[in-house]
């Protein structure tokens, strides 16, 4: 059972972040994301991840990878952007 509360706990607060990642891809346009916070999560989740292992706990080991997967979609996809609208603009 907790196992499973893991889980449920754990979908939420890692595709909280997707919406803005989809407003992102959508604008295509870096124009209002803040790439140092999504770093920032990004960084802590590896946290959590180690933190997972230590106490051999899937459901923390499988959302923070996800979780870890999406921040860097969204710094990646921040930076390729603001790569885009500099070479436009010159």
């Amino acid at each position: 059972m907790k196992e499973i509360i893991g889980f449920v706990a754990g979908f939420g607060t890692t595709f909280a972040a997707v919406p803005d990642l989809i407003a992102l891809l959508k604008r295509k346009s870096s124009q209002g994301m803040r790439p140092r916070m999504a770093a920032i999560m990004g960084l802590f989740q590896i946290v959590w991840i180690y933190y997972g292992v230590l106490i051999e706990s899937r459901p923390v080991i499988v959302w923070n990878t996800v979780a870890v997967a999406v921040n860097a979609l969204m710094v990646g996809s921040f930076l390729y952007f603001q790569h885009k609208e500099k070479v436009r603009t010159r």
